[in-house]
């Protein structure tokens, strides 16, 4: 059985590079440009990892300027019932050092600063990834 994942950043050029890597070693993936389209897919279909950025746009594309961040998406998300199965990895083009703590508190897996080598990030979605289930 395969292992899905919902990848979700406002930047195409992320989604396209990382979700093609992704399928290329056989995962699922799902993407989503932004807080409401990501919280919509993880409902209909809980992924057992989430790769979400900390920073997006002002949502104007459905009807007002919601500032979503990673935080406030994992929050919607974690109201869910299943949602203590899936993991959560942040991503950010900025220094991660300032949201280290948050994102521990927050219960995330990972945070991960965005750049040309993505190997730490891969082999951090093998590992979870590779652990049963049950165990997390």
């Amino acid at each position: 059985m395969s292992r899905t994942i919902l990848l979700v950043d406002a930047s195409n050029a992320f989604l396209t590079a990382l979700s093609t890597t992704l399928r290329a070693e056989g995962y699922e993936v799902t993407t989503a440009g932004d807080g409401s389209t990501a919280v919509s897919a993880a409902r209909s279909n809980m992924p057992d990892l989430i790769i979400l950025d900390l920073y997006y746009p002002p949502d104007v594309g459905h009807g007002g300027g919601v500032p979503w961040d990673g935080f406030l998406i994992m929050e919607w998300i974690k109201r869910m019932a299943d949602f203590p199965r899936t993991r959560v990895i942040f991503t950010t083009r900025e220094n991660p050092a300032p949201f280290v703590e948050r994102a521990r508190k927050a219960g995330a897996s990972g945070l991960f600063q965005k750049g040309k080598d993505m190997s730490p990030l891969l082999s951090v979605i093998h590992r979870l990834l590779g652990e049963p289930t049950a165990a997390a």
